[in-house]
């Protein structure tokens, strides 16, 4: 078998033969924008495997996010603005640089020292760089729920955060209230900054109870998924359609099937 080497170089190869004169005409066609949905559909198509915990689709998954990256690459250099190999240099520098305790006499305590220390590395590297903020630099095209956690962590780190969970149970409760005045006014705007509001403090209390909301949300979802699959599937094998059914006789099928999952 070849060694990583040579299959990494391999596939650099037929990525660049696939965008040659003689390649094949939609990957020529392909830019870093047009590639942008791709590569977050590759991301989320790995994050699947890794909740089905199937090894063999996360390693197929695993090679075709790889497959984008080294597309993107290929574009940039086709366009003469760098190449795969800046990419492995940078990525390769950005990690020693950012682990001192591990690649140099750096001595930390802990994993929070770590990452105390990671955010000063971080300013240190936006010197000259657009970004004051410590809140610079984390994407503004992240899932909503990921991109709230980043920025709730970002500012705990400076001490700009809650005591402890019943703190942010309160919030939770305060923000639900606000959303109740909001509804009985019939404010639209306020509904939706409350909304807003509510999914924020959810976020944080996740944090605080060491729960991914965007992973507990998927988790949900999956289960809402399964269950009214489940509902159909009765419902078909009776010989009628969902439609036959008022919300009440609905309820009474799904809850049949929450018992029968316990």
């Amino acid at each position: 078998m070849k060694n990583v080497e040579e299959l990494f170089k391999e596939l650099i190869d037929i990525i660049a033969k696939l965008r040659s004169v003689d390649g094949c005409p939609w990957d020529r066609e392909q830019t870093n924008d047009t590639l942008k949905s791709g590569l977050i559909e590759e991301a989320y198509e790995v994050i699947e495997t890794i909740d089905e915990k199937d090894d063999e689709k996360f390693e197929e998954e695993l090679g075709d996010l790889l497959m984008q990256i080294v597309l993107n690459a290929q574009v940039a250099k086709d366009e003469d603005r760098f190449d795969i190999t800046g990419v492995i240099q940078k990525i390769n520098e950005k990690l020693i640089r950012r682990h001192p305790h591990v690649f140099s006499d750096l001595q930390v305590k802990d994993a929070h020292e770590i990452l105390i220390n990671w955010d000063r590395i971080k300013s240190e590297e936006r010197t000259g760089k657009d970004e004051n903020s410590l809140l610079d630099g984390i994407p503004i095209n992240l899932p909503a729920l990921i991109q709230a956690r980043k920025v709730q962590s970002r500012a705990s780190r400076v001490g700009f955060d809650w005591d402890k969970a019943e703190d942010v149970m309160k919030k939770v409760e305060e923000e639900i209230v606000e959303l109740k005045e909001g509804i009985s006014k019939s404010d639209q705007e306020s509904i939706e900054e409350e909304i807003g509001d509510i999914l924020f403090s959810i976020v944080n209390l996740s944090r605080f109870l060491n729960v991914e909301p965007e992973g507990a949300l998927r988790n949900t979802t999956a289960k809402f998924i399964r269950r009214f699959k489940q509902m159909e599937a009765q419902i078909n094998d009776k010989g009628r359609k969902i439609t036959d059914y008022d919300l009440t006789g609905l309820d009474k099928i799904w809850d049949s099937i929450k018992e029968s999952e316990k």
